[in-house]
């Protein structure tokens, strides 16, 4: 049965405790998950998802709240598991529809969270807790996990109730050597394994990739060498809330006695709270405004930016734009410090070529060691596996690859086949006297947030958009009179993004006269079906002679429209 074909969930037993993934089950981002007990909601997670190519317009997609948006009162907490835009970002959407719900996550995570409330205006009851701390949140008794991950402050989050114990890893890795000397706690989730974990739900990011991920501290010695090695200006490209990775580009632009400046606005702003609360370290006099930037040789300058994954307003896509007020030219390194979110590929190998262009050498993840990923291989993911020892297991994060692997490894560590639940967004899992079913899914889409406007966009109009951007757009006027049943203006075709000239559409236009006239002979007289006979035959024609697809928009006006 696929899910399309599952109906909607039963009324949920007293003795269930049932888990809804709103997003993350299937893409890279939005991550959401809805935990019911007893007519309770506790949310983990509530992020967002960047838009590709073919969401032309699009500024975010959110998780769709449409399941939980009349019960929001029943929600007792929203528990994030760390500060990233794909777990965090959509929050402030969230708190539109009850403002009062008590957020829950670590120092770091909330400072980022906080920042984004203000921008909102939205004023939130946040919790500060750390790893070891156990809360209650109605029914709902959470103990907060320290995991590593590229993000300092990350949190795994064991949620029990009289129904059972979910462990959710949210995102993290076994990094033995991490920067900020906090490994992921093995230590909990064996302990948590030994009185119990009824259901695992696991980081499927990196399921396909075999053995253990690279130390962080691994990739020191490249950015020593790329640094040292730049003659002229060194750009670092990364995620505005990657401090580690931050942390090492300013460690090793310290000892080159080279400045280091942040650019563009997320950058600016995470960095400030991260030094702020004492998880970035900057020594002082290293720091200057980019706009100091042009009095020092180029050969003492760091810029740590946003933009490494393509993004088309971040700073580096505007560098490579020629865009932005700083420039790029012979002699200057470009670093991007990030792993490429399946969907952007296009996007960056794009801001390479064109910075290629311009003269700099470009150094990323394919053709250096300049990044590594900050989610558990298959590995380490069969280490946690043996430890916890879980009853039931489903894989979360990931596309459909991902999540497929990490059911296969779930499997061979002896979770029977029945008890790994491989859902989708949307996707009802109950657990029950220790056995995880699927039972059934609800509505579950994209959200798309275009501007100051949440849910207006359309499948339909983002289809529309890209016809309009791959095929072009033709608009057909005609005046029809029908008491005499003819043509009395037009037809004339008006073409905007067709790559041939208008007087190409001479030879269609006898056409669609003759289909107008034919049409009011038989006594049509409705403009909007004339207008649809005119768009079946132009398509046609079009499709035919040029093997293109249009918006085709007729407009077909009566001179007589009291008949």
């Amino acid at each position: 049965m696929t899910f399309s074909q599952l109906e909607q969930p039963p009324v949920l037993a007293n003795d269930a405790f049932r888990v809804v993934a709103l997003g993350g089950l299937g893409d890279i981002g939005r991550n959401m998950t809805v935990l019911e007990y007893q007519g309770k909601l506790l949310i983990v997670d509530c992020g967002v998802l960047f838009p590709e190519e073919t969401q032309p317009g699009v500024d975010l997609i959110l998780p769709d709240f449409g399941y939980i948006q009349d019960r929001l009162s029943d929600v007792e907490a929203v528990v994030l598991t760390h500060g990233h835009e794909d777990h965090i970002g959509a929050v402030p959407y969230l708190l539109r529809g009850r403002q009062d719900i008590p957020v829950v996550g670590s120092q770091l995570t909330l400072a980022f969270v906080e920042s984004k409330l203000r921008e909102h205006r939205i004023s939130a009851s946040t919790q500060i807790v750390k790893e070891g701390m156990v809360q209650t949140y109605g029914e709902f008794t959470v103990e907060f996990i320290a995991v590593n991950h590229s993000i300092p402050d990350a949190l795994a989050v064991a949620v029990t109730t009289p129904a059972g114990t979910i462990l959710i890893t949210g995102d993290f890795k076994m990094d033995q050597l991490p920067l900020d000397g906090r490994v992921t706690d093995l230590n909990a989730f064996a302990r948590l394994g030994d009185k119990g974990v009824d259901l695992f739900l696991v980081d499927s990011t990196n399921a396909e990739v075999p053995g253990f991920v690279t130390s962080e501290k691994d990739i020191i010695p490249t950015l020593q060498q790329v640094i040292s090695g730049a003659t002229g200006r060194v750009i670092v490209a990364s995620f505005a809330s990657h401090v580690h990775r931050v942390q090492q580009v300013i460690d090793v632009a310290t000892k080159n006695n080279r400045k280091v400046a942040f650019v563009g606005r997320s950058m600016v702003r995470n960095m400030a709270l991260a030094s702020d609360l004492g998880y970035l370290n900057i020594p002082g006099g290293t720091l200057i405004s980019s706009d100091q930037m042009t009095d020092l040789p180029d050969d003492q300058a760091v810029l740590i930016c946003t933009g490494s994954q393509g993004e088309p307003m971040a700073a580096l896509a505007r560098i490579a734009n020629q865009d932005h007020a700083i420039a790029v030219g012979p002699g200057d390194t470009v670093i991007l410090a990030s792993s490429l979110i399946p969907g952007n590929e296009n996007a960056v190998y794009r801001i390479i070529n064109d910075l290629t262009r311009l003269g700099a050498h470009v150094v990323h993840k394919g053709n250096a060691l300049v990044h590594v990923s900050g989610h558990a291989a298959a590995g380490e993911l069969l280490y946690c596996y043996n430890i916890v020892k879980p009853k039931n297991v489903m894989p979360i994060h990931g596309e459909w690859r991902h999540l497929r692997a990490n059911a296969d490894l779930a499997l061979k560590t002896g979770i029977p086949e029945s008890r790994i639940m491989l859902a989708g967004d949307g996707v009802v899992v109950d657990l029950v006297a220790g056995k995880a079913n699927i039972v059934g899914a609800i509505a579950c889409g994209y959200v798309y947030v275009e501007g100051s406007t949440v849910g207006e966009v359309s499948e339909s109009l983002l289809k529309d958009r890209r016809v309009l951007g791959e095929d072009g757009f033709l608009s057909i006027v005609a005046a029809v009179n029908f008491a005499e049943r003819k043509v009395i203006a037009g037809p004339q075709i008006h073409a905007r993004g067709f790559s041939k000239e208008e007087s190409v559409f001479a030879e269609i236009l006898p056409a669609i006269q003759v289909t107008l006239e034919a049409a009011l002979a038989d006594g049509v007289t409705d403009t909007h079906q004339l207008g649809q006979m005119v768009r079946r035959v132009t398509g046609k024609w079009v499709g035919e002679k040029h093997r293109r697809r249009p918006m085709i928009v007729p407009s077909i006006i009566s001179s007589t429209q009291d008949q």
